[in-house]
């Protein structure tokens, strides 16, 4: 199966080390009094970042609170998620909607208020993702989605990769159209 010329257009990797003051700026559906109080982590140095297709986090304080910065185009651009708290709900062994995998830990429907007036007058948009975040480490064989989480496919890694990260930035285009 050969991609379509969109998949194309995105370049491998994606994301270069960003500091705390670079992941806060890039949040596009949060006023800025949100990004002044979200969590950011501490360990952002020892992130793998040359792994990384997004920068997936939860906040461990608030955990039905999620966070995702990604930069495709080379600008960061971030969106505070809301997702079911892990307590509140048994981990859904459905596909991700980004990376396609089935991970043993579950996926979560996260939710995005949409930027600007949409997102003032309460509209949202929704998609399964990873609940642990980790699309980019599943698609590397960093981490272990658990048996049978991942499709056997004929794409090459790239391809892979340029696929989440286009579902990535669909998601995305969603969230500030």
């Amino acid at each position: 199966m050969r991609l379509p010329n969109t998949f194309r257009q995105i370049s491998v990797p994606v994301m270069k080390q960003l500091t705390e003051q670079e992941l806060r700026a890039a949040f596009v559906n949060c006023t800025k009094g949100e990004t002044k109080r979200l969590f950011v982590p501490r360990d952002l140095a020892d992130r793998p970042w040359d792994d990384l297709d997004y920068l997936g986090w939860r906040d461990p304080q608030a955990p039905e609170r999620a966070y995702l910065v990604t930069a495709p185009d080379g600008h960061p651009r971030g969106l505070a998620l809301r997702c079911p708290t892990p307590s509140a709900q048994q981990p859904r062994r459905n596909m991700c909607s980004m990376c396609l995998t089935t991970p043993a830990d579950g996926v979560a429907l996260m939710v995005a208020r949409k930027a600007g007036k949409a997102g003032q007058q309460g509209n949202s948009v929704g998609t399964y993702i990873c609940a642990d975040l980790a699309c980019s480490l599943y698609l590397r064989g960093r981490k272990d989605p658990g048996p049978g989480a991942r499709m056997q496919e004929s794409l090459t890694l790239e391809e892979k990769i340029d696929r989440t990260v286009a579902n990535l930035v669909a998601f995305l285009d969603r969230v500030t159209a």
